[in-house]
C-alpha cells in the first residue's frame, strides 16, 4: 500500500512538473547549441560581425524568409536596425520544420520578448521552407 501511494505520489510529481514546463524548451537548447555561439545568448549579436536578433527590424520585415534563412543559410550584405552586416551564416539543414519553429518560437518570445500573437506555427513554417526548395 505504502509503495503504491508512493508511486502515486511521484507520477502527479512528474505530470505538474511536465504541465508547467516551458513549453519553449526545445527552442531554447537549438538556440544555445546552434546560434547562440555568433548570436549570443541573449541575441545581442557580435559588434559589426553578426547581427543582433534582439530588437531586430530585419526580424519583423523577413519574417517569411527566416525558415529558409536558418535552413540554407545566409551569404551576401543584410542591414539590420540600420547596420550593414556582411558575414555569411551557415546553413543548418539538419533542423527539422518544427525544431525550426521553435527556434523562431523562442527568439520571438524570450529574445524579442514579442507577444504570443507573433508566435510561428509550425504549419507557416514548413510552408516557408517549401518555397526555399
Amino acid at each position: 500500500m505504502k509503495l503504491k501511494l508512493i508511486y502515486f505520489i511521484f507520477g502527479i510529481f512528474i505530470v505538474l512538473y511536465a504541465c508547467n514546463d516551458n513549453p519553449y524548451k526545445q527552442g531554447k537548447i537549438l538556440y544555445a547549441n546552434f546560434c547562440a555561439n555568433c548570436h549570443g545568448e541573449r541575441g545581442e549579436g557580435l559588434k559589426s560581425l553578426i547581427p543582433p536578433l534582439l530588437q531586430s527590424d530585419y526580424l519583423e520585415q523577413h519574417r517569411k524568409e527566416l525558415p529558409c534563412i536558418i535552413h540554407q543559410g545566409l551569404k551576401g550584405e543584410i542591414e539590420v536596425n540600420g547596420r550593414k552586416y556582411n558575414q555569411e551564416m551557415p546553413a543548418i539543414p539538419k533542423l527539422s520544420f518544427f525544431e525550426i519553429t521553435n527556434v523562431l518560437n523562442y527568439i520571438q518570445l524570450n529574445i524579442n520578448q514579442s507577444d504570443t500573437k507573433n508566435i510561428f506555427t509550425a504549419d507557416e513554417v514548413e510552408q516557408g521552407l517549401k518555397k526555399c526548395e
